[in-house]
């Protein structure tokens, strides 16, 4: 791993994104062996991911943005609420902006502006939605370092990188899998399963790159990052968990992601 500690923070934050990427995409290659995995076992991967995105939202991002903002002489409480609720508008305002449809809603509960597009794409857009500020809050995490913040760490980083990882692929799964119910062929189901997590490296490069040459911000962006994920563990990934009624297998997954995700944030950070 010393090759990796040598490199510069906005491409370390690539390399995270991109590791996040690839476990979306071994979990939409899931669809090349199971044609249509348990629902059980989708729901409760889904609160697994759900616990995962929840504790990284304390321990990774909302923690450290109240640490730097005392360390920054700011009030520390402020970041973390004005950056929280700030991610949780803008990712409102993108759910009621752009057209897409959550996985197992027909296509007349599309939500966003009207469009044409086909059932596919607008669950891809769902998805895809969702991963932004996933990768935003790797990148986040990466530019801290590069901005000197004395609490921020490439192992904690790195920590976040996994967890996030982690809970894509259960994400590759619930995408890949609709879309093969619909009809799809298996190699077009896991093309547009791994797409839907295109995003993240992108946005990781982007949130490393914007917090290193903004670092009064950085209390603020890993507040907003924070506020961001719980908007779509509220609004997409525990609805979608709960859909078929398997409500206590999803919150048991959910127990065990959330402990998973602090096991490596406070181990390895």
């Amino acid at each position: 791993m010393s090759w990796f500690y040598s490199l510069g923070v906005v491409m370390q934050a690539l390399i995270a994104g991109l590791f996040t990427w690839f476990m979306t995409l071994l979990g939409a290659g899931s669809v090349f062996i199971f044609k249509n995995p348990s629902r059980k076992l989708l729901d409760m991967m889904l609160g697994f991911a759900a616990g995962v995105m929840i504790a990284a939202s304390f321990w990774s991002l909302l923690a450290p943005s109240i640490d730097m903002a005392e360390r920054m002489g700011m009030i520390p409480w402020v970041p973390a609420v004005v950056g929280f609720l700030l991610g949780a508008v803008v990712l409102r305002i993108m759910d009621l902006v752009l057209p897409h449809l959550h996985p197992g809603e027909p296509i007349e509960h599309a939500e966003g502006i009207h469009t044409t597009w086909k059932k596919t794409v607008l669950l891809v857009a769902a998805i895809t939605l969702h991963n932004i500020p996933e990768g935003l809050a790797v990148g986040v995490a990466f530019g801290a370092i590069g901005a000197g913040i004395p609490s921020a760490g490439v192992a904690g980083a790195i920590a976040l990188a996994i967890g996030i990882g982690i809970q894509n692929f259960p994400e590759g799964l619930a995408v890949s899998a609709p879309l093969r119910r619909e009809g799809m062929s298996v190699g077009a189901s896991f093309f547009w399963g791994q797409m839907s997590a295109m995003v993240e490296p992108v946005f990781a490069v982007i949130g490393a790159a914007l917090v290193m040459v903004m670092q009064p911000v950085l209390p603020y962006a890993l507040a907003f990052a924070a506020g961001a994920m719980i908007f779509v563990v509220i609004e997409d990934v525990i609805p979608e968990s709960q859909l078929s009624g398997n409500s206590d297998i999803s919150t048991h997954g959910a127990i065990v992601g959330f402990a998973v995700m602090m096991l490596l944030d406070v181990a390895l950070g």
